[in-house]
């Protein structure tokens, strides 16, 4: 069992930094590319069928960029295809969803105080939840709607900060913020995949066959890549939000979400004005900084949150109690207690601190039993915590919760 959760950290450490690279490369392609197509300028040497064109300079060379608003007459000889940085951000970010909030569904997914839930429970929300943003999302885009762009992007707002709050009924803080991430950036890549790719390779099959391509492929293209840009900077923050409390572990975290989705278009809109060369919307920063504010005034603003009390008088699943009951438990105990809940409390004591990190809560059985492997992995495999050691656990402090955790798979067998 340790040595299972020393690779399974490793292998986690792996994805995320899978999912790192492979979200700038599909984010900076994502930003250069209507940066690209907003500057665009028109001139009289334009080829037939040509919508504008771009000088640029990099790496001592300089570029000319021409764009077709359809498509050119015939089908060029190399044509490059932008797809699997998309592809591969959402697939890494799946895995590490797996990784880190299924399997590690009791600590990070799962809140008691919210809903009883068995870990296959959990999931099977968690899993079914992604779809459903992209199928309300693409009947909305598909229908009517579709030709009022400003209408449809206030409905798709409703509609996440609903699914924000929906999660925080559900699942941990964390989890909701996590989860909010992902179930947009669902929409963001199931546009590439089924809508933007599709659509591109209809233009390419007509050019083939020596067919005009209609133009209402392109359009619609353009409607969902327009999306994808002003949801693409609170997706970064909503991935971000799990390393710091004050964002995810407010009560008001999906509020929170809701005005950074509003500080994503006012970012969004300054740049994207900027580049099409119609001035600089100052006000933007503006409101963006108003936003912020309330952002911040939120993360403090008064919370109802399980009470120690009610931690303490929780009933323990079969499993914790067994890993209470074997052997080392109060050695490892003493040791978390007495090096770790000064942080990691309801109301911490330790200066500076004002919330749990990353709202692990570590004060009572329940809270120790859920966040088991953490601890062995933080606090007795590594250093890592406490930081710098500054309650200063001693190595017997340390081997005591190894020499626990490692005796745990025995302990289970025999529950």
């Amino acid at each position: 069992m340790s040595d299972f959760a020393v690779i399974w950290d490793w292998l986690a450490f792996a994805i995320r930094w899978t999912h790192v690279v492979t979200a700038m490369a599909w984010i900076g392609s994502s930003f250069y590319f209507v940066a690209l197509d907003l500057g665009l300028q028109k001139s009289p040497s334009l080829p037939k069928g040509a919508h504008g064109e771009e000088w640029q300079v990099h790496g001592g060379g300089f570029y000319h960029i021409q764009k077709y608003l359809v498509a050119p007459e015939k089908m060029p000889e190399h044509l490059t295809w932008f797809k699997w940085e998309s592809y591969m951000t959402w697939i890494s970010g799946a895995a590490l969803l797996m990784v880190t909030y299924w399997v590690g569904s009791e600590l990070f997914l799962i809140d008691p105080a919210k809903m009883e839930l068995a870990p296959w429970q959990a999931i099977l929300i968690s899993a079914a939840s992604l779809s459903v943003g992209w199928l309300v999302y693409d009947f909305l885009c598909k229908s009517k709607l579709g030709e009022t762009p400003t209408l449809l992007m206030v409905l798709l707002f409703a509609m996440l900060i609903a699914m924000g709050w929906g999660y925080n009924q559900i699942f941990t803080g964390r989890a909701t913020m996590l989860h909010l991430g992902a179930f947009t950036a669902t929409i963001m890549t199931a546009n590439v995949f089924l809508i933007i790719m599709p659509n591109q390779r209809i233009v390419v099959a007509d050019l083939k066959a020596g067919r005009a391509p209609d133009p209402k492929y392109g359009k619609i293209a353009k409607l969902r890549s327009t999306h994808n840009n002003y949801l693409t900077l609170p997706v970064v923050f909503l991935m971000l939000s799990n390393h710091y409390p004050l964002a995810f572990a407010s009560h008001y975290n999906w509020v929170i979400a809701g005005l950074i989705f509003l500080m994503g278009v006012t970012i969004r809109h300054f740049f994207n004005t900027m580049h099409a060369r119609k001035g600089k919307q100052w006000w933007c920063w503006a409101i963006t900084a108003i936003l912020f504010i309330l952002v911040m005034w939120l993360s403090t603003a008064p919370m109802f949150r399980e009470t120690l009390e009610q931690s303490e008088a929780r009933i323990l699943t079969p499993t914790q109690q067994a890993m209470i009951d074997a052997p080392g438990w109060d050695d490892a105990q003493n040791a978390v207690m007495g090096r770790c809940s000064m942080c990691h409390s309801r109301e911490p004591s330790y200066e500076g601190i004002h919330t749990a990190p990353k709202g692990v809560l570590l004060e009572t059985p329940d809270d120790i039993t859920r966040a088991a492997r953490e601890i062995f992995i933080q606090a007795g495999v590594t250093n890592a915590m406490p930081p710098a050691n500054v309650s200063f656990m001693e190595p017997a402090e340390r081997q005591a919760i190894t020499d626990w955790y490692r005796g745990l798979p025995k302990a289970l067998a025999a529950n």
